[in-house]
């Protein structure tokens, strides 16, 4: 298949992959079809999939196809009801076009396009703290190569540690202000009545207990870069404030009757779909297009799972330095189920995981029963299957995450059992649930897709 991928090789530590756009057509009733020139692409009934698909024998997170210099590769992701072509199942096949395969008994039809795209990537498998040679990351870390020398805006998406402020400290330190300084303020993590003075400073009086004069997160960082993580979290009456600093390159403190202008680099991050809190009146869409002007979507780290044993050598050879240890090793089975492992907490998780083991190790070789390997779905099952939610909730709490992370699939157990019992409650009238749920219909309407609840899962 070399003739439908070519590689170029550019200056700069780059090369770039030549392809053929091509096309998904999902069969059904409708025959839906969709065209891709992305380098990569995702299946599963989780909505955020490019492919999201509603039949019940699809995985969550199912199959991924992705283009490589040998061509079009589609790879199973270790899913319930596997990946089949020609009645066989794959877990990794190079497939040629007009190629048919099913994800469970989903049919779907795989074929190319005449248009061709090209995709710039990295020679490097690193750019400054970040890490990873699968196509993907290499493909991030040319997009930062060529931004990070500019002023332009970046919102960075990707769920909870998959090293979204890595990614914005590279970028500063590629920069031309990596000498001045680099703030980091986290949107969730400062009181709704301090967030305003915590970013915009204040004068002394404008408030009890404003003793003096006091710079905000944006004049501290004046000069430099300025992170502005889990951007989501910002509360809706702040966003018209923040679009006018934006705008207008300039800070009025609380209290204070002057602005103050800055000279500022924005780097934004989050993992919410901020489009999709637009759409529900979560986040303003003028200030979703001020900060997305370039987007960098960070991939899960089950979804570049050739990268774990490169971060896990990198991590263990950290280990070692800072703890005196010597000599360590990750055995080849191990490391096979480090890599099968979903890590829903990401790349932190899996740093974590290799300290831990690497202290706790009686000899030179690190284990897995340092590692957790129950997948987050597995609480959820026992909630519809056993009518236990609340207990499975409690008992899902993991303390060796981090408090972000724990507190996700905490809340995300409880989501599904209150709107498991509101939608059985209310015999599947979802108007009527959203009014007793206090929420627009169409919210519900959107909490049930993204839970994958669908009408067939409730009635049982």
């Amino acid at each position: 298949m070399s003739e439908i991928t070519r590689t170029i090789h550019l200056d700069g530590g780059l090369e770039a992959l030549r392809l053929r756009k091509y096309s998904i057509v999902v069969v059904g009733d409708s025959k839906e079809k969709a065209e891709f020139d992305k380098r990569q692409i995702f299946f599963g009934t989780h909505p955020d999939n490019d492919i999201s698909l509603s039949n019940s024998s699809v995985s969550r997170n199912h199959a991924r196809l992705e283009v490589d210099v040998r061509g079009y590769r589609l790879v199973d992701l270790d899913s319930k009801n596997g990946t089949f072509v020609q009645g066989l199942r794959v877990n990794d096949l190079y497939v040629e076009p007009g190629t048919t395969f099913f994800l469970g008994t989903q049919e779907l039809h795989f074929d190319l396009l005449n248009d061709e795209v090209e995709v710039t990537y990295s020679k490097s498998n690193q750019y400054a703290n970040l890490i990873g040679q699968s196509l993907v990351m290499r493909e991030i870390f040319s997009l930062l190569q060529r931004v990070a020398p500019t002023s332009a805006t970046l919102l960075i998406e990707g769920e909870s540690g998959t090293g979204k402020e890595l990614v914005a400290e590279a970028v500063h330190l590629n920069s031309p202000r990596r000498d001045k300084p680099f703030v980091v303020f986290d949107c969730s993590a400062v009181s709704r009545e301090l967030i305003e003075s915590e970013l915009f400073g204040h004068v002394k009086g404008s408030f009890t207990g404003a003793v003096a004069n006091r710079k905000g997160a944006f004049e501290q960082a004046d000069g430099g870069t300025l992170f502005l993580d889990e951007l989501g979290e910002l509360a809706l009456d702040l966003q018209p404030k923040l679009l006018r600093v934006l705008e207008k390159r300039e800070v009025r403190p609380v209290g204070g009757q002057k602005s103050i202008p800055i000279d500022v680099r924005i780097v934004a991050a989050t993992n919410r779909n901020l489009l999709r809190e637009v759409e529900q009146g979560n986040f303003r869409e003028d200030l979703y297009y001020r900060f997305a002007v370039i987007q960098v979507r960070l991939p899960s780290l089950a979804k570049r799972a050739e990268d774990i044993p490169l971060l896990a050598e990198h991590f263990l050879q950290d280990v070692e330095a800072r703890m005196g240890k010597r000599d360590l090793q990750i055995p080849f089975r191990t490391m096979e189920k480090l890599k099968r492992y979903k890590w829903p907490g990401n790349v932190r998780e899996l740093k974590n995981y290799v300290e831990r083991a690497a202290l706790l190790a009686q000899d030179d070789k690190l284990e897995t029963k340092f590692l957790k390997l129950q997948e987050p779905s597995t609480s959820e099952a026992k909630a519809e299957d056993q009518g236990q939610a609340d207990e499975v909730a409690i008992a899902s709490i993991d303390d060796e995450l981090p408090f972000k992370d724990a507190k996700q699939r905490l809340v995300e157990t409880f989501e599904k059992s209150y709107w498991s019992r509101l939608i059985e409650r209310t015999d599947g009238n979802i108007s009527k649930a959203a009014r007793l749920a206090g929420v627009h219909r169409k919210s519900v309407e959107y909490i049930l897709k993204k839970l994958e609840l669908t009408r067939q899962e409730l009635s049982k």
